[in-house]
């Protein structure tokens, strides 16, 4: 069913002119919406979609606070599409907003809340979806929407710490690049001409940066559109399986890199587990969105190979033991969960762990990418600086 936002202006009981926008399949449905609303309709007409691709995107963040204001409404026995459209009054992202009053009408329409979700799946996950959907079915909805707020809550706490801590490598990095780029284009090549004019021999490091800046500016033209290109081919090629795991087992080389990696995927994979299992989905599917949703290439080639062992008639206890990725620690409280019939709420524990340890470790990443980005600096100034030097030092030798 198609579903048009009609934006309206109406005259209320009181003869106070108001503003607003209902959701119907047609004029004449979204008449009767305004109308049984204690409204008379002055004008309703079509809203312009030219300003849903000018909004601002919506984030988790948003989707966080939706989830939370949902869940609230429904646990105070409010229907359902009331709700959304209630929350669709106050939000003032006008993308969200309108899937929100698509979702309302879909369900006043008769659709279930996680169907009329996923018609909308660039906001609302699979995970989400069909968190909602078993949650529908087992009778436990808000409880799902409080946990599905809190997760995502917490994954865009991670995701603002990891950006944080980065920021400032990040800055140093780019900043030396600039800067040195500028030294081997412009001053390097001029320095050279002047030391080969006086007849003295220039040393190989002389010679190399000066090759290497007198060919970005012969060739601009040329370099420029092959690093677009590069970066272009780049970025594609990181959608491919077979490069994400390359890429995702080369990090995992590096040795605090590899440690904020691993916590961010185990964390996830018990988070969604955990939220999986609590609204009602089977172990098998929640094993499969658990490792989908790691966002680590080697924890999700676990999951898959997890997920065929259970389908295969193994345990739970025994198919972890087999799992590279797992940390001792996850498996022992997992394992303890299925003994003990407390799986999501082991899955949490584990969550809450690993959180904690990556959090801290992200704040101390700028104390010990420090020390390397000294050597990094000392070392680039150092060699652009012999380049320059070491010419000069001959010439001075020759006029004293």
């Amino acid at each position: 069913m198609s579903v048009i936002v009609f934006e309206y202006r109406a005259v209320d009981k009181a003869g106070k002119v108001c503003k607003g926008t209902a959701s119907a399949a047609d004029r004449d449905t979204a008449y009767r919406q305004v109308v049984a609303m204690g409204l008379t309709p002055v004008s309703l007409k079509a809203a312009s979609q030219g300003a849903g691709r000018r909004a601002a995107r919506v984030k988790t963040r948003d989707i966080a606070q939706f989830t939370h204001q949902l869940s609230v409404l429904i646990e105070a026995r409010i229907p359902i599409s009331e709700g959304l459209l209630g929350i669709a009054e106050q939000e003032e992202n006008p993308k969200l907003q309108r899937v929100l009053l698509d979702i309302a009408a879909r369900v006043q329409a008769g659709q279930s809340i996680s169907s009329a979700m996923g018609e909308h799946t660039g906001f609302f996950s699979d995970i989400y979806i069909e968190s909602v959907k078993a949650a529908e079915k087992t009778g436990n909805l808000v409880k799902v929407l409080q946990l599905l707020s809190e997760m995502l809550e917490r994954v865009q706490e991670m995701q603002r710490q990891v950006k944080s801590a980065m920021t400032y490598p990040l800055v140093v990095i780019s900043t030396l690049g600039l800067a040195t780029s500028f030294l081997i284009v412009f001053a390097v090549p001029k320095f050279a001409r002047m030391f080969a004019s006086k007849g003295i021999e220039l040393p190989f490091l002389t010679r190399v940066l000066m090759a290497v800046g007198q060919s970005v500016q012969t060739y601009w033209w040329v370099l420029l559109p092959a690093v677009l290109l590069a970066v272009f081919l780049a970025r594609r090629s990181l959608r491919l399986a077979t490069v994400r795991s390359f890429m995702d087992r080369l990090l995992h080389r590096i040795p605090v890199i590899k440690q904020i990696l691993r916590g961010l995927g185990v964390a996830r994979f018990a988070r969604v587990m955990g939220l999986s299992l609590s609204s009602g989905i089977g172990l098998i599917e929640a094993l499969e969105m658990s490792g989908r949703s790691s966002g680590r290439a080697m924890m999700a080639a676990d999951a898959r190979r997890m997920v065929d062992q259970v389908r295969a008639g193994g345990r739970l206890s025994d198919v972890l033991a087999r799992c590279e990725y797992l940390p001792t620690f996850a498996k022992r409280m997992i394992t303890a969960g299925e003994t003990s019939g407390e799986l999501p709420k082991m899955c949490d524990t584990v969550a809450r762990q690993y959180e904690r340890e990556t959090a801290m470790l992200t704040k101390n990443i700028g104390t010990v990418i420090e020390p390397v980005l000294v050597v990094l600096i000392a070392v680039v100034v150092l060699g652009v600086a012999l380049a320059i030097f070491l010419p000069m030092w001959d010439m001075v030798r020759l006029m004293s």
